[in-house]
């Protein structure tokens, strides 16, 4: 291939988080063999609300070669190691997605094969009290992951807590470091090829015309270029999400530095907690069908541990995705592309995955359709899969004390889900596709936390000694527990490190 078929300009609409992180990763992934233009407006709000990550941000970051101590003092981020869900299951139920594995001992391979045999037999055992993450986050510690196996450690997992206008101005600064052009505008007119409906130019409102090859629509909800230009159609999940709107607000943060995310079900739907250097994110994620915009905002208010720190913000959107991402010479990254609610602190994830995805698919200006058409497959499978787990979390109910409750709790669901809801029943199997997001962890925590158990277990294990399984497992417990009470506290640790802000709440 000669050099003149490759990209030579990259024309990114909109900043925020999906515009700021795709323009760093393509200009640190690309080593500036192509120019890079953000076009974006102050006078357009960004909707910087969600604040928690999963642990693939680690390496996202890593790949950008991030500081990782400067990027906590400039985002005033805190650690995440899982996610608390409240009354989901049953009103006064309580578990715990944790980050990391469960367990410790390499050599019982068929760790929750083993618990799920003790548990059938009788024996009383916690399936959280086997992660160090979910011991850690009950103890407000936090402590470094191990790379040696042999290191409790290194079944360790995290991910960040972080405010995200932050970093997307962070993620601006470092962008721009690297070559990548900022050009203040509101686009008013988009150009296309008459023959091929490619997109040539955005026309901003001050009159300047600003040409690309390639576009990637970071412009929010509107999809200015992937819908309002090329009509890429959408996909409508509300019948199995039916939230479809959102009040946000922060408060002041008192007490200790919570490692964790909060999900708390509410009347209808759930409300987040999650906790920064300098404040706390809130937030109550709802569906209009069962109950009113000013109940919401009242609830919220009304469940907030100190003072708002602003007005409560209210956002609208309707579950789904993009039928296509990437349409002609436009990938649609960020909401653009489809909006499903943060529940497991997908949001960043959905971009990153899908920066990750674009490099690997970068094209040529022949644009090939099957290059195309491989990121549009692998993009579909990664919102269905993160879709099935998101309804598992409603569906898989026991309430009966709201109208929303009832819906979810009796409406059909996707046969991607149905499937592996079954084959849990039979003897907690598990099916995971190489490339899915959501590891064994994820699932067992979320399915036995909304009270689906399996009947059996494997086969593989039933003649194993059940007194030497036992004796393991009260050893791993003693072992974690003693590795957490050595970690140091989560807000000493971010001080220790360099990592706390100057202006940020003293903890």
């Amino acid at each position: 291939m000669s050099d003149d078929a490759w990209i030579s300009k990259v024309v990114i609409v909109g900043g925020g988080s999906a515009g700021w992180m795709t323009a760093a990763a393509l200009a640190r992934g690309l080593d500036r063999r192509c120019q890079i233009q953000v076009v974006e407006s102050q006078d357009i709000g960004v909707v910087g609300v969600g604040e928690a990550t999963i642990p693939p941000i680690r390496l996202f970051n890593a790949m950008l070669g991030l500081d990782e101590a400067e990027f906590m003092r400039e985002t005033k981020a805190t650690y995440k190691l899982g996610i608390e869900f409240r009354d989901w299951g049953r009103a006064g139920d309580r578990y715990f997605h944790p980050f990391g594995v469960y367990g410790l001992n390499p050599e019982m391979g068929h760790f929750f094969q083993y618990w799920l045999k003790l548990s059938l037999a009788g024996e009383p055992l916690a399936l959280s009290d086997y992660s160090l993450c979910a011991q850690a986050a009950q103890a407000g510690r936090f402590d470094r992951q191990s790379d040696d196996p042999r290191d409790p450690m290194s079944t360790f997992g995290s991910a960040y807590h972080f405010d995200t206008i932050l970093y997307g101005q962070y993620l601006r600064r470092f962008a721009q470091g690297l070559g990548v052009a900022r050009t203040e505008g509101e686009v008013v007119a988009v150009d296309q090829d008459p023959q091929t409906g490619f997109v040539t130019a955005i026309q901003l409102k001050s009159g300047q015309r600003v040409e690309g090859e390639l576009f990637i629509d970071c412009s929010g909800f509107k999809g200015l270029l992937i819908e309002q230009t090329l009509k890429a159609g959408y996909d409508d999940w509300s019948s199995y999400l039916p939230m479809d709107r959102a009040a946000a607000v922060p408060c002041e943060r008192r007490g200790p530095l919570s490692p964790f995310t909060t999900s708390t079900a509410r009347e209808a739907g759930w409300q987040w907690r999650i906790p920064l250097q300098h404040r706390v994110g809130n937030g109550y994620v709802y569906s209009s069908q069962f109950i009113a915009d000013d109940q919401v905002v009242e609830a919220l208010l009304g469940n907030l541990e100190s003072p708002p720190l602003a007005e409560a913000r209210l956002l609208r959107f309707t579950t789904g995705r993009r039928r296509k991402t990437w349409d002609r010479n436009v990938v649609a990254i960020g909401l653009s592309s489809g909006f499903l609610e943060p529940l497991e602190s997908t949001s960043i994830h959905l971009i990153q995955a899908s920066i990750n995805k674009l490099l690997q698919h970068f094209p040529d200006r022949s644009f090939s359709p099957a290059n195309r058409d491989a990121f549009n497959r692998r993009i579909q499978a990664d919102t269905e899969t993160i879709r099935d787990f998101l309804i598992l979390h409603y569906h898989a109910t026991d309430r009966d004390d709201g109208d929303l409750w009832r819906y979810v709790r009796d409406m059909p669901i996707p046969d991607s889900l149905a499937e592996r809801i079954a084959l849990f029943r039979e003897r907690g199997q598990l099916v995971i596709g190489p490339d899915e997001m959501f590891t064994p962890t994820s699932w067992l925590a979320v399915l036995l936390g909304q009270n689906i158990r399996p009947r059996s277990y494997t086969p593989l294990v039933a003649g194993h000694d059940s007194r030497a399984i036992a004796n393991g497992f009260r050893g791993m417990k003693a072992q974690i527990a003693r590795r957490v009470e050595a970690m140091p506290n989560h807000a000493d640790y971010l001080k220790r490190h360099g990592m706390w802000a100057a202006d940020a709440v003293i903890a």
